[in-house]
Formats: C-alpha cells, sequence, structure tokens
C-alpha cells in the first residue's frame, strides 16, 4: 500500500494502477468509463540516466510508461507522490547477478529491489539453467518482483557435451555440438553467451573453442560477456584473449567484474584501460563492469591457478600473491562449518597448522567459499571512471559477500557523495542507460516519454550501503521507492509484496 496525494486529499490506494469501472445497472447507454489512473512524481531532481545535469521536473507515468516529463501541472485525477529532495532516476540494472536460483526461493528479491535494481542480467560466468526456455517460461507464468535477462553459460553447454571428460581440448565434434546449445539458447530467450574460463570446466577450453561459441551468440543480436582466463599475474594475457574473441566472433564483449586481483598487477589499471582503448579505435567493442568493492569472492581452487592445489609450494605461491592468509576469509567450507567467519590465517592457528596445510585440505576435501581482499582503491578508481564501465554487483539473493545487497547505494553513498570520484548524474549512467544500451533494452534506462517506468527514488543525502563482510545481509539506506513496470515494489524500507517484473526482452 502507499499513502498517496490527490485534488488536496490524501488516501490509501492499492498497488495496481487500472481502475476498474463500476457497471450501471441499466441495460441502456452506459456512461464511458473512466481514463487509466496515472501517478505524478512531483518536485523531484531528475537524473535521466543519460548523464546529462540534473533539472527539477515532474514525471507522469500512466500503466507501465512514462507518458510525459517536465514542467507541468498535475491534473485532479492524478494520483501525486512528493518527490521533493528525492532524485528520481530510471531502475537500476545489474549486469552481473547471480539469482539464478535466489528468484525461485525468494521472487520478491528484497536484496535487490532494495538496492533500486529493477532488471538483473543472470547466467553469469559460464553457468545458466538449462534448458533456458523452460526456466523463463516458468517466470512468465509466475513473475518475480523486478525484471530479468538470461544468458547462455559456455561451462553448462560444455557439460552438456563432455560430461565428466573436460579436462582437454575440445574435438571440433563437440565444438559443433557446443554451437547447436548456444543457438538453442539463443532462439530460447538468451541474449548472449557467458564464460568463466578461470573456473575449472571451462578452463581446459582454447579461445577457438569459446570464439565459436560466441560467434553463433553474435549471429543472433548477442554479446560475449567473461569472467576472464585470469584475473591475476595474467591478467593481461587474458584481457588479449576477451579482445581476440571479440574480434575473431564478430560481436561485442564485456570484461566482467573487472580487477587486477593478485600483489604483482595491483597499479596496473591504467594499462588494462589503455588496451581497451586501443582495441575500441580498432573496432572492437569491448566494454566492462565493476563492483566497488576490494575483495572478492570464489573458491579457493581460483587461487592456484596451475591446479596444483596438492603441491604446498604453489598453494604458499597462490597466498602470498594475495597478499597473505589474513587476506583471505572463509565464508563456507561444507565440512568444516567452524572456519566460517575466520580468516585462513585464524583458522590455520586453531588447528595447529600452517596455512598451506589447511588450505590444502580444504580443497582436497571438497573446496569452499572465500572471500579475497587483494584490489586496491586506486586501480577500482580508474576501471570506475572508464566511460564504458558500468556498475554491477556480481552479487545476488542471499550473497555471503556484502556487495549482494550493497552495492548499487554503494556507489552512490561512497563513490559520489563521499569519494567524489564520479558525479551523481555519470553513476547514475553507469547504472541505467550504459546497461540498458549493452543489453539492447529500447526502452528501459532513461527517463524520457515512451519508456518503461522503471524507476528509482532515492535521497542523495542519506543513500549508503549497510552490508559488511560480517553481516552481508543488511539492507541498505537511502532508497525510498522503486517502481517496475509502473508498480511500486519497494516503499522505504519494506517490500510491498508486489511482482511486476518481465522475462526480457519481451
Amino acid at each position: 500500500m502507499i499513502l498517496l496525494r490527490a485534488a488536496n486529499r490524501f488516501f490509501i490506494l492499492p498497488l495496481v494502477f487500472a481502475v476498474a469501472t463500476i457497471c450501471s445497472q441499466s441495460t441502456q447507454a452506459q456512461t464511458p468509463p473512466a481514463a487509466a489512473t496515472s501517478i505524478v512524481f512531483s518536485g523531484a531532481q531528475v537524473a535521466d540516466g543519460t548523464g546529462a545535469p540534473m533539472r527539477r521536473a515532474n514525471v507522469r507515468i500512466a500503466g507501465d510508461t512514462i507518458t510525459r516529463v517536465g514542467d507541468f501541472k498535475p491534473d485532479p485525477s492524478d494520483q501525486v507522490v512528493d518527490a521533493s529532495g528525492l532524485v528520481l532516476a530510471p531502475g537500476f540494472i545489474d549486469t552481473h547477478n547471480h539469482s539464478t536460483e535466489g528468484l525461485e526461493a525468494e521472487p520478491l528479491a528484497v536484496s535487490q529491489i532494495s538496492q533500486g535494481l529493477t532488471t538483473l542480467l543472470l547466467g553469469q560466468d559460464g553457468d545458466s539453467p538449462w534448458p533456458i526456455g523452460e526456466y523463463l517460461d516458468k517466470f512468465r507464468k509466475n513473475p518475480p518482483a523486478l525484471n530479468f535477462l538470461m544468458l547462455v553459460g559456455h561451462a553448462t553447454v560444455r557439460s552438456k557435451v563432455m560430461g565428466d571428460d573436460f579436462r582437454r581440448v575440445a574435438r571440433p565434434e563437440e565444438v559443433a555440438q557446443m554451437e547447436k546449445l548456444v543457438e538453442q539458447g539463443m532462439k530460447e530467450g538468451a541474449v548472449g553467451l557467458s564464460s568463466g574460463i578461470e573456473y575449472e570446466v571451462a578452463s581446459y577450453s582454447d579461445t577457438a573453442e569459446v570464439v565459436a561459441a560466441a560467434r553463433v551468440a553474435g549471429r543472433y543480436g548477442g554479446f560475449y560477456i567473461s569472467h576472464i582466463r585470469d584475473e591475476a599475474d595474467k591478467a593481461f594475457d587474458a584481457t588479449r584473449e576477451l579482445l581476440t574473441i571479440g574480434r575473431e566472433g564478430h560481436l561485442p564483449v564485456q570484461n566482467t567484474h573487472i580487477k587486477l586481483g593478485t600483489v604483482g598487477v595491483q597499479g596496473k589499471a591504467g594499462q588494462i584501460i589503455k588496451m581497451f582503448d586501443d582495441a575500441r579505435a580498432q573496432g572492437i567493442d569491448v566494454t566492462a563492469d565493476c563492483y566497488p568493492y576490494d575483495a572478492w569472492h570464489s573458491n579457493f581452487k581460483v587461487l592456484v591457478p596451475n591446479k596444483r592445489w596438492d603441491d604446498p609450494a604453489s598453494v604458499s605461491r597462490a597466498i602470498a600473491d594475495v597478499g597473505g592468509p589474513q587476506n583471505l576469509l572463509i565464508t563456507e567450507v561444507k565440512s568444516h562449518p567452524e572456519y566460517t567467519g575466520r580468516t585462513l590465517e585464524e583458522a590455520a592457528k586453531t588447528r595447529e597448522i600452517t596455512p598451506v596445510q589447511l588450505l590444502i585440505e580444504i580443497i582436497r576435501d571438497g573446496d569452499g567459499g572465500v572471500i579475497g581482499k587483494s584490489m586496491i582503491d586506486s586501480d577500482i578508481r580508474i576501471f570506475y571512471t572508464w566511460p564504458w564501465t558500468m556498475v554491477s554487483s556480481d552479487g545476488g539473493i542471499g550473497m555471503h559477500h556484502p556487495r549482494g545487497a550493497g552495492t548499487f547505494p554503494r556507489v552512490l553513498g561512497r563513490f559520489v557523495r563521499e569519494k567524489h570520484w564520479l558525479t551523481l548524474e555519470e553513476a547514475v549512467r553507469k547504472m541505467t542507460s550504459l546497461p540498458a544500451w549493452r543489453l539492447k533494452l529500447a526502452d528501459r534506462g532513461s527517463i524520457k516519454e515512451g519508456m518503461k517506468a522503471d524507476i528509482v527514488l532515492f535521497n542523495p543525502a542519506t543513500v549508503v550501503d549497510n552490508s559488511t563482510f560480517e553481516k552481508p545481509q543488511l539492507l541498505s539506506t537511502g532508497i525510498e521507492k522503486v517502481f517496475v513496470n509502473g508498480v511500486m515494489v519497494w516503499d522505504g524500507a519494506k517490500a510491498t509484496g508486489a511482482r511486476p517484473g518481465r522475462v526480457l526482452p519481451k
């Protein structure tokens, strides 16, 4: 429910914007039905998503569409929301989100809508549901609170073709089968191909295999988004591979959750950006997305790029590369739940063994989740200030990392208001029109007439993240109202219960 004002009167209305017409008992000529109810947001500072300076304006929505923006007076029939002191922006779009399973368990997606998110891109890091059409149909019939799009996962199709025999380069006939599966996924509604070629299943692929799969996605108008092969000491080689895939696959490419994750490459973000700028000058459509934290979240295996997980020398080098065992926070080890919330250093002390011995044991017993604090602010700032970098969370419902509940308010509160890395208008552009352009969502991502009414109202003086590494589920402050397709899903401090989300693109 929402308290609204119309014709100088306050009353409570449900979150359904169609007005039922009360039919006359008479069989004679009927009174024309009332016009569809509209809502006017009055007196907001509008950050329209394009990066243009904010301006004070009223915004009217009718049904699921923005119908007017400017200096106009509400009609007597309008429902009026007083947005004085608030910023009105397009709904935020997360181009790297891991709520594929979370949406099934929690379709209200409270940790997501409370950040101002109205659209998610799922199927990340090479892992997507299968078959994709079946997953999408389920949510068309039973929608969540927000919109989402789906990617085909490279590792998913690789596993379908190669099964447990994946620790090798694929044969030509296997690559051909993967291409057919990517085509199937694209026809069923996916918008691109994702990969996680640092992870075990896909790490055995060669570039040619990925190019072949990506080329199929490109033929169907899709793009390629990648957790690249190495985000650490070999990040430059991995970046070159990404650009090769874009060039040879003839499609746009995105370096997702871009980072430099080891001590040896810290401070070199500018060199990565130069590679991107040079590639764009050569006609390669390359973009990036980045989350606003100096710590990543993955499994322990990714720490050891040579995969010699039982070799003390390799493991020791891996721990040193991220600055030591004190920088590795354990989020989950099923064989030892008591490790949760401790650093590798702390857990090793409780066992009276070395961190190297403990890491070997964890991987041997089934691996586990870890947060590695190994990035630096100066690199993150360079990535964020590149015009082609979007804000993304690499989070999702139930995430054990604070980015799952705090990413977008963190950028607005920490990077805009406190650190002045970005203007508010530019930060909003990176959350709205830039990802909408990448995803070919022509009717979302900006505040103008004819666009879909995905809208966020936030307080620029208070918006901030509250989630921490110790309490990653804490919700943010300052996101006042969120509308998805014209329906309010978040009101101040709680979800409304409405579920107007859609599978995109329609």
